[in-house]
């Protein structure tokens, strides 16, 4: 493996621990994998149920390979007067996710629950989460070529159209209205 990307969603968590006494709990996530680190934005807990929906990319060069063996998530709940409210952890080993995804160059994992670790080592609550692993840096830009659609922002009109012609259909069409204007014209 030469290099490669693992996206992760973090959807939500449920049923997960309440640490403070007043007020509405606001957690976050701190994703770590190897020497890389993410916070996730702070939600908050509105009925039993906490909403994320955010996407984190970990580069994976071949000289580090041996530093992504898993990815750890702590959930954090927001103090009022510090950031430091643990309320559980979950640990994804990632070996199957990147043999699989180097062996065929792309893998996609659908959001699924994990158990969410207290720190007596009991369960409570589950936190649902994605991957995506993508290989080589061709495979990469393939993607992100393919993941491009036409009204997305920052594309123009005349590029939306320009990529409605590499779809045959178009240029079948289009030969169908030509000849049947110029049959037409032959006629008169």
């Amino acid at each position: 493996m030469k290099e490669g990307i693992l996206e992760v969603l973090l959807v939500n968590a449920e049923d997960i621990r309440h640490t403070n006494l007043i007020g509405t709990p606001a957690y976050y996530v701190i994703l770590q994998c190897g020497t890389q680190e993410y916070r996730s934005k702070v939600s908050p807990g509105k009925h039993e149920k906490v909403l994320w929906n955010e996407k984190f990319k970990f580069e994976f060069p071949q000289s580090e390979w041996e530093n992504f063996t898993h990815i750890t998530f702590r959930i954090m709940d927001k103090e009022f007067f510090t950031d430091n409210g643990f309320v559980g952890k979950t640990i994804i080993h990632l070996g199957g996710i990147i043999t699989e995804g180097t062996d065929r160059e792309f893998i996609e994992v659908r959001p699924a629950p994990y158990n969410v670790v207290l720190e007596d080592d009991t369960y409570k609550g589950q936190i649902k989460i994605g991957f995506k692993f993508i290989a080589h840096k061709e495979m990469q830009k393939e993607m992100q070529e393919f993941a491009l659609l036409p009204n997305e922002p920052g594309r123009s009109f005349c590029s939306s159209i320009r990529n409605l012609w590499k779809f045959p259909w178009w240029k079948i069409l289009f030969l169908y209205v030509q000849r049947k204007s110029k049959n037409e014209h032959k006629d008169n």
